[in-house]
């Protein structure tokens, strides 16, 4: 499942409250940061520190995140995956090893911008911030990035491809949308 959004929706937090709410349901979850599979600030800065346009396309490896863990955890897979792939802050590799996914388990993918790039999740929850909401809620030091966040709800639409959105402009008051096979 990928829990899409911008850091200012906290996919993570949402994913890892979901995933303490499931095992007593009998399905235990494992939580799988998108974060982990950056590509290396050699690739990814490779425009500068603040292109948007890179901040876009070139951040996330989804062919690794698809290869190490979407592929290993899915059918036909040998039911491991790898928590984390790329050390962002030392800019090297994590050198993690491969973990058992639980039998029953589900996955929890979160972080932005996941939706349009190839990447097989079974379910997708969209955290909607409006582009208005977006300009006020970003840090400063991160308003270079808006302009991704545009694109991606020009291009790609994930409100519209994902199973379910809940609109997150006002975090204290989140709304869900349930569409797709949930609506």
């Amino acid at each position: 499942m990928a829990v899409d959004g911008p850091d200012v929706a906290g996919p993570e937090t949402l994913a890892r409250a979901v995933a303490e709410r499931l095992p007593p349901l009998g399905r235990p979850a494992v939580v799988v940061p998108a974060a982990g599979f950056l590509r290396p600030a050699s690739l990814r800065l490779e425009h500068g520190r603040i292109d948007p346009d890179a901040r876009y396309t070139d951040w996330l490896d989804a062919r690794a995140l698809a290869r190490e863990v979407l592929d290993r955890v899915g059918p036909g897979g040998p039911a491991e995956y790898l928590p984390v792939l790329w050390d962002v802050a030392r800019d090297r590799a994590a050198r993690a090893g491969y973990e058992p996914m639980p039998p029953r388990g589900v996955l929890l993918v979160p972080g932005p911008l996941l939706q349009g790039v190839g990447l097989a999740f079974d379910v997708v929850v969209h955290l909607r911030v409006a582009p208005a909401a977006r300009r006020r809620r970003f840090p400063a030091e991160q308003a270079w990035e808006l302009p991704a966040f545009d694109r991606y709800d020009d291009e790609v639409d994930p409100a519209a491809l994902a199973d379910a959105v809940v609109l997150a402009d006002r975090p204290e008051h989140p709304a869900l949308v349930l569409q797709g096979r949930f609506g």
